[in-house]
Formats: structure tokens, C-alpha cells, sequence
């Protein structure tokens, strides 16, 4: 089975004598009681990083000019026309059509700093193109935009905006050109990390972005019938796709591949189980986590893939949010984090190396302290620079883990996956259980527990 680990573990401890089994419970009841309402805190507020699109709250009603069905029959009539030889006028109530076009899994991003300032902070927009400059670009490239190169993304009523996706990858004479105008394809994990968690447009322009990268990954991994073995063809806007064998017309809808992702917590919740993959870069924990089987509920998941991973056995599991992540492997267009604290009944490590590198318990002060001496908001200015620079033009490597030097300039003995990943939250909000989130050194040092802050 395919596997995605991080590293963290709580568990519910047993013992064995009824005196102190009872003494135990009083006191997990205790800290079970202040915890629960961290939890409860946490997926009460805002959404994470790839969730919160803005433009797909809701799904218009079919007769609705918004509605994928049709701005798809809109969107053809569109395409049909030629202003060179036509003056044919728009179709009547006919939305504003933009276009976000991909190149390898990349959106097409653009840069701007606003102020006068030499410490303003340079911030990311998606590249939207409007459908008859897109259709001029790849004109220009010898291709033609066709209705079924679209994918639909959502719409804003307000503004009467219909907005699109296109993959572009086979058009390398793009770059160029679109460039010139100071555009650049960029990875998506990139822009996740340069996005600005404080700024909730641009949360919500990263959460588009991965809804259709999630969507045009699919599409190109859909492209033939996994029953027959025919080729494939769109419908309703790119939303689902059909076997175009009329014996078997099977139905296919965009893959969603569900993980568990928890942070084990020690019988007397003082300390996490944090791990680490060999891929991961120098002094980088996380939480663990893996792929949820047929047949197994997320609670049961949560508790093999400790078991296998760390040898730690897993009684009572607690969910704290979960978060879209669409920047995995491209065989993975979207996986689904779903974020648990699980308590553990035994301490005993025992690392499956196919797995992890190391599983450590951590105590809460080195937690707490590691994330106060990380500079996640130093790491999302450096990254929004290098996003500036590629779209004019300049590009600067720089190492992630150089990204979390503390203040003084040495690296940090250890951090954790920024505030753009649940396993951040995960972590955070048992490590600041019981300490004020409006304190100087936390709110200085690092974002809050709470997802509001993203």
C-alpha cells in the first residue's frame, strides 16, 4: 500500500491495578476537559490552507447563467466566434469567462508589491487570462482552444465571473510569451508556502489553485476507461468524465484519496510522538500519518498506522480538522487529510524503517519551543521574493531549512511543516494548551494554534 508519513501520537494509558487505574482517570479527565476545548476552538474557525474556495461555496442551479451546464453551452458559442470574421454579438446574458492556465501541474502566478517601501513584502496573484487572450496565446502557438480543453472551476455572482482551468503542457512556445508580460508557471507548493496566512484573498486564491490542479491531474490521469480500456470523454464542464464505448458509458468523478494524519500524545499528555522520512530536509519533525484501506474507518486507520509505523499501540482518538492537500504526487491528484490527537497505550518505540527514519516522544517545553524559534513568517517573505523574482524573470535558489534560522542566525535544532499544513495545527495546539494566544512571545514568534489566523 502505498504510505505518507509524518509523525505524532496521543494515547488513553491502562493500567493494570484498579486504584491507579482510577487515579489515572481522574487526571485525563482533567486534561481531556482543556483540551477538547482546543479542539473544538480550532475546527470552529477558519479554514486551512487549500480549503475555503471562494468561488465553488456553492453550485448554481442548472438554469442559472453560472451554472456549469450553462456557462458550458455559453462558453461554446464563445469559442465558435471569430472576431476577425464575425460580428456575431456575445450570447444574450453571457457571463465574463476567465482562464487559469497550467503548465505540468503548475498555475500561471504574476507578482506585485504595493507600497513605496524597501521592507514591502512582494504578494502572489493567479495569472487569469480572459478566454479571447487565451485563445490569442495558443493561437499564436498553432493550437485551438476547444470547449472540452476546459475545465470548470466555479463562478462569483457578484461579478458575474465564470472562471476556468486549461492545461497547457504541451505548449512549451507559451512560456515565453507569456512571460514577456511577466507571468510564470509556478509549483504549487511553492506559492503555498509564499501565500500569506494572515490574508484570507490570498488563502483564498491558493485553495483555487489546488482545486484545479486536484481537477486537471485527474483529467490526465482519466484518460481511458479503467472498465474497458476505451478513451474517455468530458462532460458537465470538465466536472466528470464517460467512456465513449457505447456498450459502456461508464461514469468516472475526480479522485479523492483520504489520509490519516495524527499527533500521538504520551498517557500523561506531556509528550508527542514526532517522526521523521528520510526525505524530509535536516531537523524537520512531523506527525504521522497514512493512507486509510477498503473497508477501515478513520478511527482503525489511525491506530494501524501507529501500530505499524512506531510500534505504539493507540486506545482513545479524538478528530480535530481536516484539510485538502493537492500537491502530492500527480498519481494523487487530492488527497484528504483528516487530523486526529490519538492517546496512546504503550510507550515503547519500535520504528518500521520502510516507513519512518526515527519516531521520538518530544516534551511539550521542546515543542513550545522549537515553534517559537521558528521563523515561518521569515520562510513566507523569503518565498514570496523568489516568486517575484521567477515572474520577472530572476530565479534564486535558497534552502528550505536555511529558512528557519532563529534570530541570532544558527538553525534550530528542530522544526515542524509551516502553518500552510494541519500537521502545524496539530502540533501547535497541543503545545500551547493553556498558554494566552494574545502573549508577546506567541504572537511575535509564531501564528496561533487556531485556524482562524490563516
Amino acid at each position: 500500500m502505498v504510505k505518507r508519513a509524518a509523525m505524532l501520537s496521543v494515547s488513553l494509558f491502562f493500567s493494570s491495578s484498579s486504584s491507579s487505574h482510577l487515579l489515572f482517570l481522574s487526571k485525563t479527565l482533567t486534561k481531556r476537559t482543556c483540551f477538547s476545548s482546543l479542539v473544538t476552538m480550532s475546527i470552529n474557525l477558519n479554514a486551512h490552507a487549500f480549503a475555503g474556495n471562494p468561488i465553488r461555496s456553492k453550485t448554481p442551479k442548472a438554469h442559472d447563467p453560472l451554472s456549469p451546464s450553462s456557462a458550458f453551452q455559453s462558453l461554446k458559442t464563445h469559442l465558435l466566434q471569430n472576431p476577425e470574421t464575425t460580428s456575431l454579438p456575445p450570447p444574450p446574458k453571457s457571463p465574463l469567462f476567465k482562464v487559469l492556465p497550467f503548465r505540468k501541474g503548475r498555475p500561471l502566478a504574476s507578482s506585485s508589491i504595493t507600497g513605496n517601501n524597501d521592507d514591502d513584502v512582494p504578494s502572489w496573484h493567479l495569472g487569469w487570462i480572459s478566454l479571447p487572450d487565451c485563445k490569442y496565446f495558443l493561437g499564436k502557438c498553432g493550437v485551438d482552444l476547444t470547449e472540452d480543453s476546459l475545465v470548470y472551476l466555479g463562478s462569483k455572482v457578484e461579478d458575474d465571473v465564470v472562471y476556468w482551468a486549461v492545461d497547457v503542457s504541451g505548449e512549451s512556445r507559451l512560456v515565453p510569451e507569456l512571460g514577456d508580460n511577466q507571468f510564470c508557471f509556478v509549483e504549487l507548493r511553492t506559492l503555498m508556502v509564499a501565500t500569506d496566512w494572515s490574508d484570507s484573498i490570498a488563502m483564498g486564491e491558493l485553495a483555487i489553485a489546488g482545486h484545479a490542479r486536484a481537477l486537471l491531474e485527474w483529467h490526465n490521469l482519466s484518460r481511458f476507461c479503467g472498465h474497458c480500456g476505451e478513451k474517455t470523454i468530458p462532460k458537465e464542464a470538465g466536472r466528470r468524465k464517460q467512456c465513449s464505448n457505447e456498450s459502456c458509458k461508464k461514469r468516472i468523478y475526480p479522485r479523492v484519496d483520504p489520509v490519516v494524519i495524527m499527533l500521538v500524545i504520551d498517557r500523561e499528555n506531556d509528550r508527542a510522538l514526532l517522526g521523521r522520512q528520510s526525505r524530509f530536509v535536516p531537523r524537520m519533525w512531523s506527525c504521522l500519518a497514512g493512507f486509510i484501506e477498503p473497508g477501515e474507518s478513520l478511527e482503525e486507520a489511525v491506530r494501524r498506522e501507529t501500530y505499524e509505523e512506531a510500534g505504539i499501540e493507540v486506545g482513545e482518538v479524538v478528530y480535530h480538522s481536516s484539510q485538502p492537500w493537492p500537491v502530492g504526487p500527480s498519481s494523487i491528484p487530492c488527497q484528504l487529510m483528516v487530523g486526529f490527537f490519538a492517546y496512546a497505550k504503550s510507550l515503547e518505540i519500535n520504528v518500521d524503517k520502510e516507513e519512518l527514519e526515527d519516531a521520538q516522544w518530544h516534551s511539550r517545553e521542546v515543542v513550545r519551543k522549537a515553534l517559537a524559534v521558528a521563523e515561518y513568517k521569515k520562510a513566507q517573505k523569503t518565498t514570496a521574493a523568489k516568486v517575484d523574482q521567477m515572474c520577472k524573470g530572476v530565479e534564486k535558489g535558497r534552502s528550505l531549512s536555511a529558512d528557519f534560522n532563529v534570530e541570532s542566525g544558527e538553525l534550530t535544532p528542530m522544526f515542524f511543516p509551516g502553518p500552510f499544513a494541519i500537521a502545524h495545527h496539530l502540533i501547535s495546539t497541543w503545545a500551547n494548551q493553556g498558554v494566552p494566544t494574545d502573549g508577546v512571545e506567541a504572537s511575535s514568534k509564531q501564528p496561533s494554534s487556531s485556524i482562524s489566523n490563516l
